[in-house]
């Protein structure tokens, strides 16, 4: 943040394309505004239009026909739906699972609620290089269950690693929550993301599973604007009533132009899926082209990197850098990162803040965002070839 208020300086830690949003969207305000509905309150649970296109998009990718109206609801981006999922069902004294490393809200928004985080580490297995090497420990993972457990939070595609959870690692998960009758949320707003080749599981899909999972997404992340804030749940109407409640009495509902606004682009995804003029074909592409750029950067600077399969973030070993720092009081990648704002004028964000126990995975690895315009990619991969000089 301190750095890209400095000219001289490359954000590659904020988590935001500065690049411009797709013409078709910006196109979509121009004839939004001339809708007189958009300038009016709307429903709580979400803007009609816009509810009944996520139905028509989601209703294939879950099997299932998803009622707009009781199993879907808009939120002031993702971010309000994760916080409105976790309050809603996190009394004092429950236990939450998280799979660490992971969004740092879900902890906080935990402890403000009186429940108790429980920390699951990914752990590589294998080559650490490989995102999806990062996997859980089964024994450990079945071993965080109690009887005061009462959520669990899994994102995929994940947030720092860039790890897809493969179907079979997606099938253990939920059995294992149903086993201990425990509740689920998924965060998946990186679910348009995924690179070419690529698959993206749906936890809901596991049999049995969509009674006791919400599953978040982001127009922002899908639409490459997270400026707009604009978010979603879908599940069960039992889980996506409850949340209501929450989001009612918090913000009542989303801005309605926006809604009006994010319904076109989705109907126009739905219009188009499939084909090479799509948004959600094209958006994948572009960013591992992204991706690409920062892992030739980094193997000329001769850094390693934890190689993803998805979402906006890459993870880069500063090993090599051969700084030493003195960590009684401060982890080495959060001085790591000071050196890099301060004296290479780039800027990242250091992986121990995605932890809240196991901190030791994380030894010297610090995450750079590639969802950035071509650039401030080029101006970031200088200043990585060159960061050993």
């Amino acid at each position: 943040a301190v750095v890209s208020t400095q000219s001289t300086g490359v954000n590659l830690g904020q988590g935001f394309p500065d690049f411009p949003p797709p013409q078709f969207l910006k196109e979509a305000w121009s004839d939004a505004v001339n809708v007189p509905s958009a300038h009016w309150n709307t429903r709580g649970q979400g803007y009609p239009r816009l509810v009944t296109a996520l139905s028509d998009m989601y209703s294939p990718e879950f099997a299932r026909q998803i009622d707009p109206m009781t199993e879907i609801m808009t939120s002031v981006g993702a971010y309000e739906a994760l916080y409105a999922a976790l309050t809603a069902f996190t009394d004092p004294g429950d236990e939450v699972i998280l799979i660490e490393p992971h969004f740092d809200s879900y902890s906080v928004v935990v402890e403000v609620c009186g429940g108790k985080p429980v920390y699951v580490p990914l752990k590589p297995e294998g080559d650490p290089n490989n995102a999806n090497n990062w996997v859980l420990d089964k024994a450990e993972f079945e071993g965080a269950f109690s009887s005061k457990t009462k959520l669990l939070v899994v994102n995929t595609p994940h947030n720092p690693i860039g790890k897809l959870f493969t179907a079979e690692e997606m099938e253990f998960i939920a059995t294992t929550c149903q086993k201990h009758d425990v509740l689920i949320i998924s965060d998946e707003v990186y679910e348009r993301c995924v690179f070419p080749g690529h698959d993206h599981h749906r936890i809901a899909n596991v049999p049995g599973a969509w009674d006791r999972t919400i599953t978040v997404g982001s127009a922002g992340k899908s639409f490459s604007m997270t400026g707009y804030k604009l978010g979603w749940a879908v599940g069960p109407q039992p889980l996506i009533s409850t949340l209501q409640a929450v989001h009612q009495t918090a913000v009542y509902s989303a801005p309605t132009i926006l809604q009006e606004v994010i319904a076109r682009c989705v109907e126009r995804e739905i219009q188009l899926k499939g084909k090479e003029d799509a948004y959600h074909t094209q958006l994948p592409k572009i960013m591992e082209e992204g991706c690409s750029q920062i892992i030739s950067a980094c193997k000329d600077a001769g850094l390693g990197v934890v190689e993803p399969f998805g979402g906006y973030f890459i993870l880069v070993d500063t090993s090599p850098l051969g700084l030493e720092f003195d960590t009684s009081q401060v982890e080495y990648d959060v001085q790591c990162v000071h050196w890099l704002t301060e004296h290479k004028k780039l800027a990242g964000i250091p992986l121990s803040l995605f932890f809240g126990k196991n901190k030791h995975i994380s030894e010297k690895y610090i995450r750079l965002c590639f969802a950035k315009s071509e650039q401030t990619l080029k101006a970031g991969g200088d200043i990585i070839r060159d960061i050993l000089k």
